[in-house]
């Protein structure tokens, strides 16, 4: 690798260019502290938000418990999990500070009742049991995040939503925009911003150089992440994360940017210790809870 000088020239055009301003902006570790500040000494776990997270059909437990477990070391205050009943016994075994609970038409309305922030998808599947679900929760008017399944089931019957962060990869964007997935990556921005228009709310277009679009016209760039990411779970992991951080009061474009952010430092911290490959989304937690507390310094590893 060679390095050099650049230069430029402004073509007289000085005073004009600086009058400019970009809707477009890098993210990266740095700014974590900006958007996570440490918690008041005398907070509860009411102040960190009641989360309710629904998803998980048969066979997709994992799916679910990952993004319980994500947003708990997020730093959520409360988390109920709404899921398919064989998967209730399993993920409070293995994650008992999550409330779990079987999802039925009942446990759905009073959950949404009771909370703050509604995460829907992370295994819902496509059968009636999931669409069901996800009619009710539409009607939700507080802060969602919407992933898998449900952007899935978005395509077919498309909306637009103000209180709402969508999550899709490539595949499920281009779905989104009944276009192919080389078309969402020959302009990822370009792409972000045709779903903000259409859907509403928040966009993360996941992938190499997340991009995060938001109907006010912000748009952010995540200057975080590697190619360990790419495997299973990572997603259910960055939708319990956003989640989190809107139960903690961040607005919806704030909470998606961080929590892009965070999740790729999360995977960065063990890429340079371990590798990229061979990565799993649980590995995650292990970081996770460092890097949602910027204001903590290390004095072995920082």
């Amino acid at each position: 690798m060679s390095s050099g000088q650049l230069h430029h020239h402004a073509l007289g055009l000085e005073r004009w260019l600086a009058g400019q301003s970009t809707p477009l902006t890098r993210f990266c570790a740095a700014h974590l502290a900006d958007w996570l500040p440490p918690r008041r000494a005398t907070s509860h776990k009411g102040d960190h938000g009641k989360l309710v997270i629904v998803g998980g059909d048969r066979g997709t437990a994992g799916a679910i418990r990952m993004c319980g477990e994500a947003a708990l070391r997020s730093g959520a205050g409360l988390v109920r999990v709404l899921t398919h009943p064989e998967n209730v016994a399993p993920i409070v075994t293995v994650r008992p500070e999550l409330m779990v609970d079987e999802l039925t038409p009942q446990t759905l309305k009073a959950a949404l009742e009771w909370a703050d922030v509604v995460a829907i998808g992370p295994g819902l599947g496509q059968r009636e049991w999931g669409r069901s679900a996800l009619r009710t929760v539409e009607s939700f008017n507080k802060p969602m995040v919407w992933d898998a399944d449900a952007l899935n089931l978005l395509a077919f019957n498309p909306d637009k939503r103000h209180n709402r962060v969508l999550t899709p990869h490539p595949g499920e964007a281009a779905r989104l925009l009944n276009v192919s997935v080389a078309e969402i990556e020959s302009d990822r921005l370009l792409s972000a911003q045709r779903l903000v228009k259409r859907y509403g709310g928040v966009v993360v277009l996941k992938g190499a150089g997340t991009v995060v679009a938001s109907e006010s016209g912000a748009m952010g760039i995540i200057d975080a992440g590697n190619a360990g990411m790419a495997s299973g779970g990572m997603g259910d992991v960055l939708t319990g994360i956003i989640a989190a951080l809107l139960g903690q009061h961040l607005t919806p474009y704030d909470a998606a940017c961080a929590g892009c952010v965070a999740h790729g430092d999360a995977a960065d911290r063990l890429a340079a210790r371990e590798g990229t490959r061979g990565m799993l989304a649980t590995d995650l937690f292990s970081t996770l809870r460092r890097v949602v507390n910027p204001d903590v310094i290390d004095v072995d590893h920082d």
